[in-house]
């Protein structure tokens, strides 16, 4: 009885290699200041200029209180003044008349002191009106709220009617200038990335619009629900595509590993856990082999343990054996 053909495979010899791979992540490009702007008086929203997406200029004003409260105090301010004024010319006029009376001797010593005592009592008076009309006209600039520096309004908290406090946030503005792109990452990935300089950042929706960053900031707190940890990116030049809130990947080389690579092929499993099949070179049987896998690539599986150098891996052709199943190399090793 003629014997059954061997089984055909493709083999590679594994042999343990440098291997540097790198991360790339998806972040987000932000500004590198932002800042809530919020009105500095308690009042009603009469008027909201500003809208989310708005490119504003330092001192533009972005919304207005109802300013009638403010008005009314301005103007009370502004007749204290004037009558603080008038009764420092009256009692400065009294005074100046006690000194010739005095150096005529037709007055007393205690009327001069008290003249000179009210006109004292009358400028303290004025000053303090002064500081009152100054608090006042303060108040009613308060009822506006301007941009603090050049940027674009990417929140917005509060509409017109709505009664808003002293410090609650109307607007969130980034300003213009230096760029950040903001990535969320894995401890891991932190602990084995091997520079935190000359990142390479692109576009996720046009890749060939590219530039380069610099890890500026890592957050103190881990975030429990993802896992991750903030990290901000200093861009060193931002493209025009690179707008706020774009879509950017980063990427970053890791620490160099002791690997065997391997063909997608040669990938099988045992109870759910990736192996290889290993061919014994003086028998050409096979056996399944479990193998601790450290990251896929495009080409290759990566694999940080579980075979020697010089094993001789199925790498086409997994599908169709079985553990002590004889075969036979096609092509010879590679």
């Amino acid at each position: 009885m003629p014997q059954a053909p061997l089984t055909r495979v493709k083999a590679v010899t594994a042999e343990i290699v440098d291997f540097t791979p790198s991360i790339t992540l998806t972040g987000v490009i932000e500004a590198r200041t932002r800042t809530d702007l919020s009105f500095r008086i308690n009042g009603k929203i009469s008027e909201r200029i500003a809208n989310v997406g708005d490119h504003v200029v330092a001192g533009q004003v972005l919304a207005r209180l109802d300013p009638d409260e403010q008005q009314e105090e301005l103007v009370s301010a502004k007749a204290s003044v004037a009558s603080a004024e008038a009764l420092v010319r009256q009692t400065s006029v009294a005074f100046d008349r006690q000194k010739e009376l005095l150096i005529r001797g037709n007055t007393t010593r205690r009327d001069h002191d008290q003249a000179e005592a009210d006109m004292r009592a009358a400028q303290a008076q004025l000053k303090q009106a002064q500081s009152d009309l100054k608090l006042a006209e303060d108040q009613l600039s308060y009822t506006e709220l301007r941009a603090d520096a050049d940027g674009v309004i990417t929140r917005q908290s509060a509409e017109a009617g709505q009664v808003v406090a002293q410090a609650q946030p109307i607007f969130t503005l980034a300003h213009d200038g230096a760029r950040d792109a903001v990535v969320n990452v894995h401890e891991w990935a932190l602990n084995n990335a091997t520079t935190d300089k000359d990142l390479a950042i692109s576009l996720v929706s046009d890749p060939a619009v590219k530039t380069v960053g610099d890890v500026r900031e890592i957050a103190p707190a881990f975030n429990p629900e993802s896992e991750t940890v903030r990290v901000k990116v200093g861009l060193r030049q931002t493209p025009d595509a690179m707008s706020l809130g774009a879509l950017v990947n980063g990427t970053a080389p890791m620490t160099t590993q002791k690997v065997v690579l391997l063909p997608w092929g040669a990938l099988f499993e045992i109870a759910g856990k990736p192996a290889v099949w290993v061919i014994d070179p003086r028998s050409t049987t096979v056996s399944l082999k479990p193998i601790v896998l450290s990251r896929y690539t495009k080409d290759s599986i990566v694999v940080a343990d579980g075979l020697q150098a010089g094993e001789v891996v199925v790498s086409a052709g997994v599908q169709l054996l079985r553990p002590g199943q004889k075969v036979e190399i096609a092509g010879g090793t590679r």
